[in-house]
């Protein structure tokens, strides 16, 4: 199904945790938000563009050529990695500052999906890691997800064996949060009105 003028992307930038490591390809979020909007009705076309160990430095270098076509909302799931390498929270707000502001330069609606940083670099960087994307939420325009893996982070049996990336059940619990997000930018008939194209 290529993408037509009539089913705009929806691209989905992020880690493992949207590639869908360690689950089918029809299991991962980006393909169960997909299989929703067609359910419900909206012609858009998801792109999954999750490449696992990614980091905020690597997705805002992937940026540009991710939105080529006339991709209508970005999803950013990044951090995770960045969290857990300890790399510099202040790099990091740069690095999804840039990927934010970019997209909207687009006229690209833009929901940032919050992280939490694991533990072991002590409670000072975590917080800092957390208050990042406490002010990015603040940015105008940007829709907010608190935390991508709420309600499955940490519980065994929502979790591949590895313990932090979803199962198939968690990816559900993921998709439902995402969709409930996602939801309100969605148009039944997204024309680009204003710029005369259909």
């Amino acid at each position: 199904s290529g993408v037509s003028a009539s089913s705009p992307p929806i691209l989905f930038l992020g880690d493992s945790l949207t590639a869908g490591y360690g689950l089918a390809k029809e299991e991962s979020v980006p393909a169960l938000i997909q299989a929703r909007l067609q359910t419900e009705g909206y012609p858009y076309e998801v792109v999954n563009a999750g490449v696992s160990g990614d980091t905020s430095a690597g997705g805002l270098t992937r940026l540009d050529w991710s939105l080529e076509g006339d991709v209508r909302i970005l999803v950013i799931e990044l951090g995770a990695n960045d969290g857990l390498r300890g790399l510099p929270t202040a790099s990091m707000k740069q690095n999804l500052t840039e990927v934010i502001t970019r997209a909207q330069s687009r006229d690209i609606a833009v929901v940032l999906t919050g992280m939490e940083a694991p533990p072991n670099f002590g409670p000072a960087y975590t917080a800092e890691f957390r208050q990042v994307y406490r002010d990015l939420a603040k940015l105008p325009g940007v829709t907010f997800m608190p935390f991508f893996l709420d309600g499955v982070a940490g519980l065994p049996h929502l979790n591949i064996a590895d313990g932090m990336h979803p199962n198939a059940e968690g990816a559900r619990i993921i998709e439902r949060a995402m969709w409930h997000t996602l939801q309100p930018l969605l148009e039944k008939s997204p024309g680009r009105a204003r710029s005369g194209a259909k």
